[in-house]
């Protein structure tokens, strides 16, 4: 294995050399699935003859994080090529397999699920999305980018526009994009490293870090590639047993996708029974009552605070007076320590606290039946077809701005620059989309499996006999998941249950009764999914600053090693302040994952393809289209997307465009990238004739001359 992933050979130089790396890289993943199965079995037998779940999650921790890390250190390196671009000799099926590992993200693993379980219909967007995008890089993007044969985006962008202002550009961009992805994918670590090990959040963290760092920081493109291939290995098997085993517990049928609009039928049948159920009803109105109330303080907060505390003061009196019981005391002291401390913070805590008892007094827990395609009735009243057409409106805008925000990624784009040709970069598309579609098609059938097992077995429990990993889980973070028995009836009803959507994955496997070897394995695979997205964002910000901004523009002379090394300190530091921010718990994992997106789609989908296919295009048009792009979509989540106003000091009344959430602001920064672009092109001095011969050999490999790319 040593040979296999250690050597510095130039490698792929010939078919036979090609074949037998190949060969040997087969058999390697061969051994270490079978190895990896024997270690999931032995740890089960072991959790039968009493082996603790603690051990069993940091088991699972040390072991996985162990395997990377060996691969890390095999894999390590100083050679430019295989640090950057792992030589240009990784099999399409492997790349396939490692882009897929790359984008199965923590968004992806431990969200997309969860996003179908709460939203219903309006989830597909993700998945119709996300895949998309791929056929649009498959189309566009991989094969001509690997013809051009350069390192990064940033760079093709420098070669392509000429001059250093589109690479500058491309670099600010990729670095936008790239931290906004990996705080979120940081995010997930620390939420499983919690998870199995039992520590706190901000420590499992910095726990993962350490996984994610020796992947990357020894061997770069070509030690995150191989790092991958386990990690894709582990992150699919894991997330196949529980959706497995839920559709062999509720059908006896061992195939989720099949039974899945099956079980679609049962869990609307469940919603309607549940929309009508009394005891649902008074725990709605009860909710209902209390945004009455929040409503009222809201007339008048400072009045509103005042009467509170001294209400709470006195409690905390007649309780002492009385020789009242010791918890209670420490109960109503808490509560008075827990008041907003000023009428600004009451007024925010307050409007927050409305908001969550608004969703919590609708049927359903807020939710929107699985089954219904978009808000409102085309057939309705006026407000019912508004709704409707905002909801379509919105749902459409994020599936463009997923599709051309995944053709445009910078970590995605760049696994494509690591085959040895350009038919194998289309293969290497292809293979992606396989390995790919066996979670997204599987996502959908697991998220209405756990809605059914919540629906039919869950809600109705005592709350005398919840089971452990409820309370386990609200150990980790209430803001997850949260039971209150607001009725007082000892029995759980939908509406007194908070889950969050990023534990339906991780949770399944207790949710379906499995062993916690079984949870185990889950957070071992959503870790996976975490660490490698974040090796490959990690990876695209430091190399954009070290080959782009270094040495491409500032020291040109500068040896590789030199190179090398400070992309590896720059990946160091770049991880550190990830894992600072991802500490301060900035926003949900689907925001900052769409909002990357968004980024990437109005950034560089415009620039790339016109860069492409469109010889006219100039340097100063295609920076002044990007800023045009990016300033658009940046400026329209600044000022209507909750956290980032809170940011950046807005307080105006929030005014969407058309009715366009700020997760799909890419929308409106696209077009103008592309208008702008073009207009731009238009009325400026075309480029050289050795950059328009340059485009025709990209798209035209039968056009030949001294300007055609050479690898880089």
């Amino acid at each position: 294995m040593a040979g296999m992933f250690g050597s510095d050979a130039g490698g792929g130089s010939n078919a036979a050399a090609n074949k037998a790396f190949k060969s040997g890289l087969n058999k390697v993943y061969k051994w270490y699935t079978g190895g990896f199965l024997i270690f999931v079995v032995a740890l089960a037998i072991l959790e039968q003859m009493g082996l603790s779940r603690q051990w069993i999650g940091f088991i699972f921790l040390i072991a996985t994080i162990g395997l990377y890390a060996g691969i890390g250190i095999m894999s390590r390196t100083t050679d430019a090529a295989e640090y950057y671009v792992a030589g240009r000799r990784v099999p399409a099926v492997y790349n396939g397999m490692a882009t897929g590992a790359d984008w199965m993200s923590a968004a992806s693993f431990i969200g997309m699920a969860g996003t179908l379980y709460l939203t219903g219909y309006g989830g597909l967007a993700f998945i119709m999305g996300w895949t998309g995008g791929y056929c649009l890089v498959a189309l566009f993007l991989a094969p001509y980018l690997r013809k051009f044969g350069q390192f990064t985006i940033p760079d093709f962008l420098g070669e392509r526009y000429g001059g250093n202002l589109p690479r500058f550009l491309g670099i600010v961009a990729a670095i936008l994009c790239s931290f906004t992805y990996v705080v979120a994918q940081i995010y997930g670590v620390g939420l499983i490293t919690a998870r199995l090990t039992g520590v706190a959040f901000e420590l499992g963290i910095f726990l993962g870090l350490g996984g994610i760092l020796v992947c990357s920081f020894l061997g770069g493109m070509r030690a995150v590639t191989w790092t991958q291939v386990a990690q894709y290995i582990i992150l699919i098997v894991a997330y196949m047993i529980p959706v497995v085993w839920l559709s062999v517990k509720q059908t006896s049928v061992p195939v989720p996708q099949a039974i899945y609009g099956f079980q679609l039928q049962k869990v609307t049948e469940a919603e309607k029974k549940l929309t009508n159920d009394p005891k649902e009803i008074e725990v709605r109105e009860i909710f209902k009552q209390r945004s009455a109330d929040l409503a009222a303080k809201l007339k008048d907060p400072a009045s509103a605070l005042t009467a509170d505390k001294v209400a709470a003061e006195q409690k905390v009196a007649d309780l002492k007076a009385a020789n009242g019981a010791a918890a209670d005391i420490v109960a109503a002291e808490r509560a008075l320590s827990a008041l907003p401390k000023d009428e600004t913070a009451a007024k925010a805590a307050w409007t927050k606290a409305k908001a969550g008892a608004d969703t919590k007094a609708k049927p359903l827990n807020g939710m929107p039946p699985h089954a219904q395609q978009f808000a409102g009735n085309p057939d309705g009243d006026a407000a019912a077809k508004n709704a409707y057409d905002t909801s379509r409106r919105n749902f459409l805008a994020l599936i463009f701005c997923l599709m051309v925000g995944t053709a445009a990624l910078p970590h995605i784009l760049m696994r494509y620059y690591t085959t040895p040709s350009v038919k194998e970069a289309r293969q290497s598309v292809s293979w992606s989309l396989f390995f790919i579609f066996l979670l997204y098609f599987t996502a959908p059938a697991l998220a209405v499996l756990v809605k059914y097992e919540v629906f039919t077995v869950l809600i109705g429990t005592p709350f005398s006999q919840l089971p452990v990993w409820i309370a386990e889980w609200n150990r980790v973070d209430p803001g997850l998941l949260s039971v209150v028995d607001i009725n007082k009836d000892g029995i759980l009803q939908l509406n007194e249950m908070s889950i969050g959507g990023d534990i339906i994955v991780l949770a399944a496997p207790a949710i379906g009764g499995l062993p916690y070897v079984v949870s185990g394995l889950v957070a071992a695979g959503g870790l996976a999914a975490a660490l490698s997205t974040a090796d490959g964002l990690l990876l695209t910000i430091a190399n954009a600053l070290s080959h782009d901004l270094y040495y491409k523009m500032i020291d040109p002379n500068a040896s590789t090693a030199r190179r090398v090394t400070i992309s590896k300190v720059l990946l160091l530091v770049v991880a550190l302040c990830a894992a600072y921010v991802a500490a301060q718990k900035p926003a949900d994992i689907l925001f900052l994952v769409s909002a990357a997106f968004s980024f990437a789609a109005a950034a560089f989908f415009p620039a790339l393809t016109l860069g492409i296919f469109w010889k006219r295009a100039t340097g100063i048009a295609a920076s002044l289209g990007m800023v045009a792009g990016l300033g658009t979509t940046f400026y329209y989540m600044a000022t209507t997307q909750t956290w980032m106003r809170g940011i950046f000091g807005v307080t105006s009344p929030v005014e969407l465009w058309y009715g366009i959430q700020p997760i799909s602001a890419g929308v409106f920064g696209v077009p103008i990238g592309f208008a702008v672009i073009i207009l731009v092109s238009l009325v400026t001095p075309a480029p050289s004739k050795k950059v328009q011969e340059l485009v025709d050999h990209v798209r035209y490999p039968s056009i030949r001359g001294d300007t055609r790319p050479k690898a880089a």
